[in-house]
């Protein structure tokens, strides 16, 4: 994990702002990216979202299934073993 030196103050509703520079340098455009938070022990992670499939974490070619990410892959799977059923 790389120290980036900046320290922010949480508001009185448990905001923090990420630096605009920061912000910029990772891609992260206002009103459109989500991030995801994580944690461990008493670290807090933040990553840039990017809905993938809800079976094998693959990010190209998904399709939208009852709410859900599924690629193009394992939906074939579903489909072939639905068939066995």
């Amino acid at each position: 994990m790389k120290s980036t030196g900046i320290t922010r103050q949480i508001d009185s509703a448990g905001r923090i702002v990420l630096p605009k520079e920061l912000r910029t340098t990772l891609g992260l455009k206002e009103n459109e990216d989500y991030l995801e938070i994580f944690t461990e022990g008493e670290y807090i992670m933040l990553r840039k979202y990017a809905p993938s499939c809800v079976f094998c974490g693959r990010l190209e070619e998904l399709v939208d299934f009852g709410g859900k990410r599924v690629c193009r892959d394992c939906a074939h799977k579903l489909y072939e073993r639905s068939n066995e059923l």
